[in-house]
């Protein structure tokens, strides 16, 4: 069993900036981070492999989010970047060793709590 715990989400005004973090207590082979918005669906944001590094986004955060982990540190970051009203959001970490599509909430066994994003016009 894995826990993720989450950090760094709150209140900014749009065309600021957020960087929320998910530290795991153990490895899996994948982590992603994933919003969801009153009255819509889980949605994918950005997923990044342990071994590699490889990085994985969602058309319409690329170029504004930034994904990375730190092995050392058992933590994944997504740095957010010119953020709209849009963005607004529980955005929760995931983890999993994902054989599937990274993009799939059902690729991953693990998930935390959720922090709240909240973008202000």
């Amino acid at each position: 069993q894995v826990q993720l715990v989450e950090s760094g989400g709150g209140l900014v005004q749009a065309g600021g900036s957020l960087r929320l973090s998910c530290t795991a207590s153990g490895r899996t082979s994948a982590m992603g981070w994933f919003r969801q918005a009153p009255g819509k669906e889980r949605d994918f944001v950005a997923a990044i492999t342990w071994t590699g590094g490889s990085t994985y986004y969602a058309d319409n955060i690329k170029g504004r989010f930034t994904i990375s982990r730190d092995n050392s540190k058992n933590t994944m970051y997504l740095i957010t970047n010119n953020l709209k009203p849009e963005d607004t959001a529980v955005y929760y970490c995931a983890a999993g060793n994902v054989n599937g599509d990274l993009r799939a909430p059902i690729a991953y066994d693990y998930w935390g709590q959720g922090t709240q994003v909240t973008v202000s016009s």
